[in-house]
């Protein structure tokens, strides 16, 4: 998988060498590298939590101390995508909702409703949707303008309860009825509106401790359709901040970091001082890596495979780096404090 995202015909073959690495690692006792100082501590490690999973994505922190991520099938084919849930007082994993429509990003509004981005291959809700505590799926907004998203793929939501969310499309058969990759706001009224076009193909998302920035990622793979065509050319992987005026619109973008040629950023989370986690998938040093404001690397914890996702525990856990990679749920203490947007 290069420089191309995860994609449905490679995804027996991505598992099976994370496996055999995973394997490999274990019994050779290593170790995976965390630098940071005043972020990690020099005896922090990464500790597995579960690796049962298809592929994991969306970690987000709930309101009941628990963390929930997305778990696709394995490998896509053998059951619907679910959300998981892992409550780290007994340390145990279930099923949250068994069937969520292609979930990916989750996050948490102040109310406690989880809410999700739903991506579009297999059976794709297409959508910005809430999980329900009883495992149903509520499609909040699947269209804009008339015409059904590409495949919504992660989201931030902010102190007011708006809901900014990224649009972008890797893989599937479904014809695109949007024109371009974007980044949309859902208000707490209903209104639904473009937030920025700025972005060539949005990712991962998140919200300063001032809200006053907003973090996208570019990630372009080149192709909308990346597991039934080949030989296409990656655009631009990059990091930018984007200035958030007070009606809750987007200024210009501004590029912090330049991936160059190797796979960027796809989700982030963010701790109490303005620092980004962000899970970055270049082949050449994946894993967690953690940026000032204004892009400067001050930490980083390896990963044995690809990450996807990262977010904080809420409560005890808000030390608690959980990540989601591979077909795996993970976890690291650290000294800062994480930042949830909706909330704090």
């Amino acid at each position: 998988m290069k420089s191309k995202p995860l994609t449905r015909c490679c995804v027996s073959y991505y598992l099976a060498t994370a496996a055999v690495l995973l394997t490999a690692a274990s019994a050779a006792g290593e170790d995976l590298i965390v630098q940071g100082s005043g972020i990690f501590a020099p005896d922090a490690k990464l500790e597995t939590l579960w690796e049962e999973g298809g592929f994991t994505e969306g970690a987000a922190a709930g309101p009941d101390g628990c963390m929930y991520f997305s778990d696709f099938a394995q490998p896509f084919e053998s059951g619907p995508a679910r959300v998981m849930k892992f409550n780290p007082k007994d340390r145990k994993i279930s099923v949250y909702c068994p069937d969520s429509g292609m979930g990916n990003g989750l996050m948490f509004t102040r109310k406690g409703a989880l809410v999700g981005c739903c991506a579009s291959p297999l059976k794709g809700h297409r959508a910005l949707v809430e999980f329900k505590p009883n495992g149903k799926v509520k499609v909040l907004v699947n269209k804009f303008n008339g015409k059904r998203f590409n495949s919504p793929n992660d989201l931030v939501i902010d102190r007011h309860g708006r809901i900014y969310f990224t649009d972008p499309k890797y893989v599937g058969p479904e014809a695109m009825e949007l024109k371009s990759f974007d980044v949309y706001r859902l208000d707490p009224d209903g209104r639904l509106s473009l937030a920025t076009s700025a972005i060539d193909k949005p990712n991962g998302i998140i919200l300063s401790p001032d809200q006053r920035t907003i973090y996208i990622a570019e990630t372009d793979n080149g192709s909308a359709k990346a597991d039934l065509e080949t030989d296409f050319q990656p655009g631009r992987m990059t990091l930018n901040a984007l200035p958030v005026n007070p009606d809750g619109t987007l200024g210009k973008k501004q590029v912090l970091v330049n991936f160059g040629k190797q796979t960027g950023v796809d989700g982030m989370t963010m701790d109490t001082q303005g620092r980004i986690y962000a899970a970055v998938r270049s082949q050449q040093r994946h894993g967690i890596v953690v940026f000032t404001p204004a892009g400067k690397e001050v930490g980083y914890v390896a990963t044995q495979t690809l990450p996807t996702n990262c977010s904080f525990g809420r409560g005890k856990e808000i030390h608690t780096l959980y990540i989601t990679a591979g077909k795996g749920f993970y976890r690291i203490p650290t000294q800062a404090a994480g930042y949830h947007p909706a909330i704090d």
